[in-house]
Formats: C-alpha cells, sequence, structure tokens
C-alpha cells in the first residue's frame, strides 16, 4: 500500500503493508531513526511524534492511517539550521545520558510549551507522564523544560 504524507515540512511517498506502525515507515522507510523503537506498546514515550499538531506514540498508530497527513519527528523540530529551544535546553542542562528517551521527551515538552508557554512544575509532570526514563531521577528533565520555557 501507497502512503503519502508530509513529514517535517516536506512531502514524502512510501510502500508499506497495511499492519506496519508509522514509527517503523519513519525509521526504515523514510530514514528518519530520530524516534526511538523501545516499547512498541505506547508505555514509554520513546517513539512520540506530532501528527497533524497531536501529541501520539508512533508505535500506536499505522502507517496508513497518516496517509494525507501532516508528522513531525525530533528531526523537524529544528529550524533553519538551528536546534529548537527545547534542543538546545536539554543539552545545557545535561538532561540526556543513554538519550534513548530523549526524542520522546523533547517533541512532549515543545508540545507542551507550543500549548503553554509557562508551565507550572505538575503541568510539566503531567505533560511528561507518557514518556521514561531508566537512567535519569527526571530532574535534569524538568530543568530543561524550565529552561526552555524561560527563553
Amino acid at each position: 500500500m501507497n502512503v503519502r504524507l508530509t513529514v517535517n515540512g516536506e512531502p514524502h511517498e512510501a510502500e508499506v503493508w497495511e499492519g506496519e506502525s508509522l514509527l517503523f515507515a519513519l525509521r526504515e522507510r523514510l530514514g528518519l531513526p530520530g524516534s526511538k523503537n523501545a516499547c512498541e506498546q505506547g508505555e514509554c514515550g520513546s517513539c512520540s511524534v506530532l501528527l497533524d499538531d497531536r501529541l501520539v506514540c508512533s508505535c500506536l498508530v499505522l502507517a496508513v492511517q497518516a496517509d494525507g497527513h501532516d508528522v513531525v519527528t525530533v528531526e523537524g523540530l529544528a529550524e533553519d539550521g538551528r536546534l529548537h529551544r527545547v534542543q538546545e535546553a536539554f543539552a545545557a542542562t545535561g538532561a540526556v545520558q543513554c538519550g534513548f528517551c530523549t526524542p520522546g521527551f523533547v517533541v512532549a515538552a515543545a508540545d507542551l510549551l507550543e500549548h503553554n508557554a509557562d508551565p507550572s512544575d505538575d503541568e510539566i509532570r503531567e505533560a511528561l507522564s507518557g514518556n521514561l526514563c531508566r537512567c535519569t531521577g527526571y530532574a535534569k528533565i524538568f530543568d530543561a523544560v524550565r529552561l526552555a520555557a524561560s527563553q
């Protein structure tokens, strides 16, 4: 089955199997490895992307469901060769350890700040609750979101 979608502002076309996840299509068909394949059950958030400006776990969305839609991955957050402020904040605060969960956290945080420019700690906690990290104590991740919000 052929799907056409816009990914990070660019039109793409891919031949996919009907049961193929959007995550697989992004990584394997379109060469965008930023979204990570971890749990394949929508529990960890490592594969988070924006689908028509809505945060989703791409492992739970079929590629055919994205046909004709807009997708933004972690690679698409940067603009004009400059990192997104959330990406910069994650680097500046050391919010990255192994980095496997980072793309999902970055996309979720960018989505939060797009809708709430000055979130409280509880709002940050709620917005990132769909993302899991095994390496950090989350403190640096929250610091990064606060820093990005302040910029």
